[in-house]
């Protein structure tokens, strides 16, 4: 069976894991440290916050901008809900936007529905595929949970959930613009305690007579321990290999379903979505031949818990009975799309 999605951890990963494991350090330390450096470097970001998710990232980043009750966010109406789970817990409410050629946020969309109410725009960046909308007139938060690649907004947050193109079994990164936020959001995963203080203090919460653990901002637990920190920092050393071959994956799909009558291309390097007719003839088809294909998100605006209505939004209507994903991960071969396209070749 090709399965859809199979973690990878490079060998190197699993040793410096073993490393930290025989250190004082599990939680967080130095290799957390260490990682937002290096994430840092290769993302070519300054100021780089390691946390336990991709969802802790996009809450913080929310929380930086002031999100607060009744504001209004213009959101992707297809995406992980984690895009907006936070936003609900805020009290904001959510205005989906369209999705556009690549099934990314509509930019045309999100520009007509901006009002004096909207608080932020969040632009998801699917299997992938960078959407850049360019200058907006509000802050414009990045959801690049499937898109490990530079960011190309004031607040990138990224994944290392099991499945991504890195992993750290589960974890994320808020990359903010300047050292004043960044300061901040270090502050606030870890209660609003400042660690640099204590760290300075020799890990004592009270020293002579000064208390280096109080703080006047409440936070939360997000931070990421040095165990998941030593997996991110194997896949960074392995990230050009890993981006190189997914890749060539993608552009082995792309050759071999070129010109097929009733399916579309949409591609990316975390799966590969197209588009095709008869959606669920597909899928059975494959699944006989053993290859696995899974729909990953679904439209948001359906979900009860954020309104439970399917909005007037033609594009999503559109290709919402087409859009499917096809396995793209560290574990295939070129022969493995080879035999998943030709499978496709012979109809379904």
């Amino acid at each position: 069976m090709i399965v859809m999605f199979h973690p990878y951890v490079p060998r190197i990963a699993k040793t410096l894991v073993t490393l930290a494991l025989e250190t004082r350090w599990i939680g967080q330390g130095p290799e957390v440290d260490r990682f937002e450096r290096m994430f840092g470097k290769v993302m070519k970001t300054k100021h780089p916050v390691a946390v336990n998710s991709g969802t802790s990232a996009l809450w913080l980043a929310y929380h930086l901008l002031g999100i607060k009750p009744g504001d209004e966010v213009i959101v992707p109406v297809l995406t992980c809900t984690a895009t907006n789970i936070p936003l609900i817990h805020m009290g904001a409410k959510l205005i989906f936007a369209d999705v556009g050629d690549m099934l990314n946020p509509d930019k045309d969309d999100i520009l007509s529905k901006i009002t004096p109410k909207t608080k932020a725009i969040v632009n998801v960046h699917l299997y992938g595929n960078l959407n850049k909308l360019g200058k907006m007139p509000v802050p414009v938060i990045g959801d690049m949970a499937q898109c490990h690649t530079h960011p190309i907004e004031n607040y990138a947050c990224y994944s290392f959930q099991a499945i991504k193109q890195m992993t750290t079994g589960d974890g994320g990164m808020l990359c903010v613009k300047t050292k004043d936020e960044c300061q901040r959001a270090k502050k606030l995963r870890w209660f609003g305690i400042d660690r640099e203080k204590k760290k300075n203090a020799n890990w004592q919460s009270y020293k002579g007579r000064e208390v280096t653990m109080d703080f006047s901002e409440v936070g939360w637990k997000f931070q990421m321990t040095d165990i998941a920190a030593s997996l991110g920092i194997g896949a960074l050393y392995e990230y050009e290999n890993t981006m190189s071959h997914l890749k060539s994956l993608e552009q082995a799909y792309r050759l071999g379903l070129s010109n097929i009558d009733g399916l579309k291309i949409i591609g990316g390097t975390w799966s590969f979505p197209i588009l095709v007719e008869r959606r669920e003839d597909f899928c059975k088809q494959l699944y006989k031949k053993e290859i696995e294909t899974n729909v990953v998100q679904i439209r948001n605006d359906v979900v009860s818990a954020f309104g439970g209505k399917r909005q007037n939004l033609p594009n999503m209507n559109a290709i919402e009975d087409q859009y499917i994903s096809l396995p793209l991960h560290m574990h295939m071969t070129i022969e493995d799309v080879e035999y998943i396209c030709n499978t496709i070749q012979q109809g379904w």
